[in-house]
């Protein structure tokens, strides 16, 4: 087995002292060239790897961020993370994945808390990162909102729970339902149906808040009947679907607005099973734009969540918090590092008072692609 070479041996390898090795290995400016040329040669010829966790404990701060993960099944976590990676590729810190399985809370889930709980209480016990980013933590957001109340850094990632004092990133729910509600009702739909996420969670009632807004700014009131709930799965979705396009065909829907793409799905199986064509029999959109959505045929028109940008946003922001507190700073992280003007520049940005929690909500938009027809090729009863 080769030798693993430590910082001492590199320092007597250069004739120099472990605090020179470690400079030149930060790049640090403040080392002759000519030194640092001598190390950086010999670290390369022994094939040295340095420690991350020991270079962050001698420089009194770890260089290592922890993200927590319900799942690498969902569509969209890898889209958050390469936000999360692109920007961290640029510093020197290196990220630690925690996963917490599922954060959808069904019965059988009390193994699965206790399990999390253990989690959280290792990261407070090891102190081994720097801060953390918590990605849908769902139901196991008062876990991880322990962390902040210990003095973790700590930003949530679309956090499904009423708002909190932890700082939060996530997207414009309620515009996005809002305008795939109005795409609708533009094409002269008027029995438009709403399968709804769990409505446990914040994003579902905000969704069915945006379908309900636009119906009545439409003169139209809302039919009871069809709106059901789901749980943002292609088995939810091709279950509730089932149940509205059981309906008479006098009042069945003529659109569906679907809270999630998955869901989305599962009204194409459900409208192949009554031998009805989407657009032409009932048109449809979803919410998400994961990128399957886009290789359906017909393509699923959807409402766009910028996750990747979830992820940009949330690791700056805690980069930011990082940054003021290293600097014994006081002063807000979004007044930092120039967030201020950084978000002045965008659509989601509005007022804050410097004591009120951090809540930055970036915008949706709809992508309209075949699965809604146009009011050429479609007949809609009025």
């Amino acid at each position: 087995m080769a030798q693993k070479h430590t910082i001492e041996d590199i320092a007597r390898l250069a004739g120099v002292s472990k605090a020179t090795v470690s400079r030149v290995l930060n790049n640090k400016p403040d080392v002759d060239p000519a030194t640092r040329a001598r190390i950086l040669r010999i670290v390369e010829e022994v094939g040295f790897v340095p420690s991350i966790t020991a270079s962050g404990l001698a420089g009194g701060r770890s260089r290592l961020i922890g993200v927590l993960i319900p799942s690498f099944t969902w569509p969209f976590i890898p889209d958050v993370l390469r936000g999360v990676a692109d920007v961290l590729s640029t510093t020197q810190y290196e990220l630690v994945l925690y996963s917490i399985k599922d954060s959808t809370r069904t019965p059988e889930t009390a193994a699965r808390e206790k399990e999390t709980s253990s989690v959280v209480n290792n990261i407070l016990a090891t102190n081994l990162t720097a801060g953390i980013l918590a990605i849908f933590p769902g139901f196991l957001s008062h876990y991880v909102t322990r962390l902040y109340k210990k003095g973790v850094p700590l930003v949530l990632v679309d956090d499904q729970t009423p708002p909190t004092s932890v700082p939060w990133v996530g997207a414009n729910n309620y515009h996005g339902a809002y305008m795939a509600m109005r795409h609708l009702l533009s094409l002269g739909h008027r029995r438009i149906a709403h399968i709804q996420g769990p409505m446990g969670l914040l994003c579902s009632h905000e969704r069915y808040q945006g379908y309900l807004d636009a119906l009545q700014a439409e003169g139209i009131t809302p039919d009871p009947k069809l709106a059901i709930e789901g749980n943002f799965s292609t088995s939810g979705g091709h279950t509730a679907a089932r149940q509205l396009l059981a309906l008479p065909e006098e009042v069945r829907p003529t659109a569906i607005f679907a809270a999630s793409d998955q869901t989305a799905y599962g009204v194409f199986a459900a409208a192949e099973e009554f031998g009805l064509h989407i657009p032409k029999d009932v048109a449809l959109v979803g919410f998400d734009d994961i990128s399957a959505s886009a290789h359906l045929r017909p393509a699923l028109t959807t409402v766009r969540q910028p996750f990747y940008e979830m992820g940009q946003y949330s690791i700056e922001l805690l980069l930011s918090m990082l940054n003021t507190n290293s600097n014994g700073n006081s002063a807000s992280p979004l007044q930092s590092n120039g967030w201020s003007s950084k978000l002045a520049a965008t659509p989601f940005a509005r007022e804050m008072n410097e004591n009120d929690p951090i809540r930055i909500q970036l915008p949706t938009s709809l992508v309209v692609r075949a699965s809604c027809g146009s009011p050429q090729n479609l007949s809609i009863p009025r």
